[in-house]
């Protein structure tokens, strides 16, 4: 009778399926609770990070270069919290995936083309802040919206291409075994694409992004003190206000890099160890590293004066105004 009752309390992500994997046992209050969390979250990330890709987009005195990497990073961000988030959370409490084999491949290359392509967009701010500051005369020429259009670009699609071939060699290869049940959706990389990964996800862009921020940051202190030694009074404000800028710019562009790095890193070691070969075993810190997505309009916010003054012309809808594109936003938009 025992045994009975058990098989009848089991329940199956696909019943009529035999070789169904078996759905995590749930009360009803927790999954509804979880649920309820983990849409909140979502939603934070995908409006939040809307509102940075409309005020970008909106108003013309932000179509800088450095913005426009803001803007792709946002869109990432926003796909994180409108694709991924949701799908993942389904995962976690049903422990299902009902969406079949192929769209877990396309699911699959589509997390880490996001992941890729956010880590492609903070070296490509950095190397963007270290040309301001290191070299500012040079940086009208060297860093235009077009070119950096044209390298976030490139970045996209060989970041697409990197995880295509990452997921369709996983998926090809023998060991790649789908722990012998229906419902579903994980895989393994070999020993060759962990290094290879190691390598162009991490200790690459990693490397460079610390050494350019370490520069900025050495140069940036050295500029200070020579502006500091050489000019006084009025000539010290006028003269120093624009190095002020950028530098108050590389200081918040590297809080991001440093909290990003600070989600992500944990989470992609642990990954490629050989007790947690299976993605689905770091559960804990890949949901830091998506809740990372709704952090960075926050930390734009809270640093930026004239992204809280776009915040509140959309919100309160003046953006539907005649001309309020060309409205400088640098000053109060009231």
């Amino acid at each position: 009778m025992a045994y009975d009752r058990e098989d009848h309390e089991t329940q199956y992500c696909f019943p009529a399926v035999n070789s169904s994997c078996i759905k995590t046992k749930r009360s009803t209050l927790e999954s509804n609770v979880m649920y309820v969390f983990f849409s909140l979250q979502s939603v934070c990330a995908v409006f939040l990070n809307l509102l940075v890709i409309i005020s970008i987009s909106h108003f013309k005195k932000l179509h800088t270069p450095t913005n426009m990497l803001i803007l792709f990073l946002a869109v990432a961000d926003m796909l994180v919290g409108l694709i991924v988030m949701p799908l993942e959370a389904i995962k976690l409490i049903e422990g299902c995936w009902y969406f079949g084999d192929s769209f877990c491949g396309l699911y699959t290359t589509c997390v880490g083309l996001l992941l890729s392509a956010s880590l492609s967009n903070l070296m490509l701010i950095a190397v963007d802040r270290f040309v301001a500051v290191c070299h500012p005369l040079l940086y009208p020429h060297k860093i235009t919206t077009a070119k950096t259009l044209l390298c976030i670009c490139i970045c996209w699609f060989c970041s697409s291409a990197y995880n295509s071939a990452l997921v369709f060699s996983s998926r090809l290869s023998d060991s790649n075994i789908m722990e012998g049940c229906f419902g579903v959706c994980t895989f393994t990389i070999s020993y060759a694409w962990r290094i290879t990964d190691l390598i162009f996800s991490l200790l690459f862009p990693c490397s460079v992004i610390i050494t350019l921020y370490l520069r900025i940051f050495y140069v940036a202190h050295q500029q200070v003190k020579v502006i500091n030694s050489m000019l006084n009074g009025k000539s010290l404000l006028k003269g120093s206000l624009r190095r002020k800028s950028e530098t108050k710019a590389a200081l918040t562009l590297g809080l991001i890099v440093t909290v990003y790095l600070i989600c992500w890193i944990p989470y992609f070691i642990l990954s490629l160890t050989e007790k947690a070969e299976m993605i689905s075993s770091t559960t804990i810190l890949l949901w830091i590293m998506y809740m990372n997505s709704a952090v960075n309009p926050l930390i734009y916010a809270f640093f930026y004066p004239w992204f809280k003054r776009s915040y509140k012309h959309i919100i309160t809808l003046k953006i539907f105004q005649p001309a309020s594109s060309l409205l400088n936003i640098f000053t109060d938009l009231s």
